[in-house]
């Protein structure tokens, strides 16, 4: 909690976790615990669950809450937290929110409410509910339009950024690079901002990007915080390398659904028990598992060890 006073702790590389199941489907606490301690020792500077990576959907909500509370047991104030809390539904939302900030968390990133397809307006009254509900705590829009049909409008973030002391950033998951800039220009260089798109965080770097949300941080913490620590000190060819040489394991990402893919592989590599993801997702299959072995011999030397954090069966 020492962080939520000062969103801008935020900054650098943020792993965004899936959520590791057991063999029989059940949230596995053991392994999301193993994983942190993993992540932490490997130079990533904060925590992120909850996401369209930790397979929400199909997850109950105390489901969820739980493992907020184990993640943020297992962080401490060692980094950063802060776990996704939103649904397409308000009184879920506040439920999970209420649970992440009894828990510790520094922020929450609430995403668009899914399915729905709500106006500019809908969205405004959604995250000024939210705002409003918990005034003290800090919270990131999370914009992924190709997965809730809904894309918050630059006008949009701005009137909420204005009004509201406690919304200090969004996560956006867009290729449309230019909507990047327009919220930025629109908000000014005090919002923190993010890509959710593997391939365009260190590009988001050059408008004013605070640093990575990234699901290749389930597989590669070490080399993308590296990448981040050569952004910042000036070293654009390391960074640009790093960059280009992540590209397998980013491709390798969306072979079949994520997270099965990076599940499968850290299952392999002993990190987690179990490689399990929940329906309607299946895990990976003999033909996607082809490709990830190819993709990993590319990809290889970015992975980082896990000698040290390998689950006993």
């Amino acid at each position: 909690m020492k962080f939520r006073n000062d969103p801008q702790h935020l900054k650098g590389s943020l792993a965004a976790l899936f959520t590791p199941f057991t063999e029989t489907g059940e949230v596995d606490h053991d392994s999301l615990r193993n994983m942190i301690r993993w992540q932490l020792a490997n130079g990533t500077d904060g925590i992120t669950l909850g996401g369209s990576t930790s397979e929400p959907g199909s997850q109950t909500i105390e489901e969820r809450a739980a493992a907020i509370r184990t993640a943020a047991d297992e962080i401490g104030d060692k980094a950063p937290f802060m776990p996704g809390t939103g649904t397409a539904k308000l009184d879920e939302t506040l439920e999970l929110t209420r649970a992440a900030v009894e828990a510790g968390a520094d922020a929450a990133m609430i995403i668009t409410p899914y399915y729905a397809k709500p106006t500019q307006e809908a969205l405004y009254q959604w995250y000024a509910t939210v705002a409003r509900e918990f005034p003290e705590m800090p919270f990131v829009i999370y914009n992924v339009p190709s997965r809730t049909a809904v894309d918050v409008a630059p006008e949009t973030v701005a009137r909420l950024f204005k009004d509201f002391d406690n919304i200090v950033g969004i996560k956006e998951t867009t290729k449309d690079f230019e909507h990047f800039s327009r919220v930025m220009h629109a908000c000014g260089p005090e919002l923190l901002v993010w890509s959710g798109i593997e391939l365009l965080c260190l590009p988001l770097m050059a408008l004013g990007g605070v640093g990575f949300i990234s699901a290749l941080g389930n597989m590669a913490p070490r080399a993308i915080a590296d990448m981040y620590d050569a952004w910042e000190a000036g070293d654009l060819v390391k960074a640009r390398e790093i960059h280009y040489g992540l590209h397998p394991l980013a491709d390798l990402l969306f072979v079949e659904t994520n997270p099965a893919p990076s599940k499968w592989v850290m299952a392999q590599r002993g990190l987690i028990a179990s490689d399990h993801v929940r329906s309607p997702l299946i895990s990976t299959t003999d033909a996607g598992q082809t490709k990830i072995k190819a993709l990993l011999a590319e990809g290889e030397q970015y992975l980082t060890s896990v000698d040290d954090f390998q689950i006993t069966k």
